[in-house]
């Protein structure tokens, strides 16, 4: 991020710097906790009039309502941090990094109430996919991974890493690999001091931001921003639709944790298995025709690269495939796009088999998706999805992910231009 932007989106906002360890946002029992939870009469009074709420409210009507829910919580310096302009700006700052507010906009999540946790819970509940491993119980465990992150870093003997930013393919996987360094393309200015762990703004649930960029309602055009480290959620309403849910960042680090409760929680295993059933199904001469000349070292079209689509499409063709294999290749798309809400991702599963037969699946290093550099891509006239692996960065003897999710025509709900 240059300077520049990193002044514009500051100047949009006000962040104040809190001590980590007194403040961290935990998760707990799949939900969220406020360690400091300050919920008595030194928690300011909210700012101004009351929006109108309507609990029964469903599809977009129930997002609004679930906002100004949330909103109705804020004091007015909360409510100047998530109510922002819908600038390109604002819409495209957000990050794979754990970088803080140096490279995001919208209000801390370590800085809210237990009552304020529980309604910014609501609004993401209300927007996101319900099913089983999509949409917001992804969300709860991208963010728990997160804690587990940060507990781990917190143990180690290790100088605090950062994580690989994202960047354009390069000859060597491990080329754009960092351990302990900073990276070259991190974003410029002081992160802030608050959070738990280290990195460029720390790890954990508590470094995540929430805001509404425009307006939310069921008549004009405004979006959700949620995201932090390995999270980056943009939903774009118009109208009282959705208009774009894409770009969608996920990435997780450790892949895989035993919950307290003994459970295996792994938020990218759908994800990642739907790519090898896929991976799997072809012949060897369709692999040959699907891999790329290129090695990755992460995802091509991560933060920053907006609109930055390769102009020839690699690999190959989904029209060659069989009728099981094209079935195949949509059951990889899925996971990524049932993170929007229920309604929402089928029309975008409709309208992508429908464009099934133009559309390219391409890898590259191995298929295992085991090892530093495997790279999958499924590219269509609308859908984009990446996945790749890395190695960790806290956890080192082990991979992580990262993975993201565009659309050629509908990232921002087409609100801005990138050519």
């Amino acid at each position: 991020m240059s300077r520049e932007r990193t002044r514009q989106v500051r100047n949009r906002r006000t962040w104040r710097g809190i001590a980590g360890a007194a403040t961290a946002v935990v998760l707990v029992g799949g939900g969220f906790a406020v360690a400091n939870a300050s919920t008595d009469g030194a928690q300011q009074t909210t700012a101004g009039a009351q929006r109108p709420v309507n609990k029964k409210a469903k599809g977009v009507a129930g997002v609004v309502s679930a906002a100004n829910a949330f909103l109705n919580t804020l004091t007015s310096d909360q409510q100047s941090e998530t109510l922002l302009d819908f600038t390109q700006a604002n819409a495209t700052a957000w990050s794979n990094l754990p970088c803080g507010s140096s490279c995001r906009v919208g209000v801390e999540f370590s800085t809210l109430t237990t009552d304020q946790i529980a309604a910014a819970e609501a609004v993401l509940k209300e927007a996101l996919g319900t099913g089983k491993d999509t949409g917001y119980e992804h969300v709860l465990q991208t963010l728990e991974a997160d804690d587990v992150l940060a507990s781990a870093q917190a143990t180690s003997t290790d100088a605090p890493p950062t994580d690989t930013p994202t960047g354009s393919a390069s000859a060597d996987p491990s080329a754009t690999s960092t351990d302990t360094a900073v990276p070259t393309d991190a974003p410029t200015g002081t992160p802030p001091s608050g959070g738990t762990g280290g990195g460029l703004g720390g790890y954990g649930s508590g470094n995540y931001y929430l805001a509404f960029l425009g307006t939310p309602s069921a008549t004009g055009t405004w979006q959700l921003h949620f995201g932090g480290h390995h999270l980056a959620v943009n939903i774009t309403y118009k109208n009282g639709k959705v208009a774009g849910a894409s770009p969608y960042f996920t990435g997780v680090e450790p892949t895989s944790w035993t919950a307290s409760d003994g459970t295996t929680v792994a938020p990218l295993k759908k994800f990642r298995d739907g790519m090898l059933e896929l991976t799997g199904s072809l012949s060897t001469a369709q692999l040959a025709k699907a891999k790329l000349s290129e090695s990755f070292s992460d995802v091509l079209l991560g933060p920053d690269k907006d609109g930055d689509f390769p102009e020839t499409k690699e690999g190959i063709k989904v029209s060659e495939l069989s009728a099981k294999q094209k079935k195949l290749v949509l059951a990889a798309m899925r996971p990524w796009v049932a993170d929007a809400d229920d309604a929402t991702a089928e029309q975008l599963m409709k309208t992508y088999a429908k464009e099934l037969d133009e559309t390219y699946i391409s890898y590259s290093g191995g298929t295992a998706l085991d090892t530093q550099g495997d790279y999958v891509r499924i590219d269509g006239p609308g859908v984009w999805i990446e996945f790749v692996c890395q190695d960790g960065v806290v956890y080192r003897d082990q991979i992580h992910y990262h993975t993201v999710y565009r659309d050629h025509t509908r990232d921002y709900g087409s609100e801005f231009s990138f050519s």
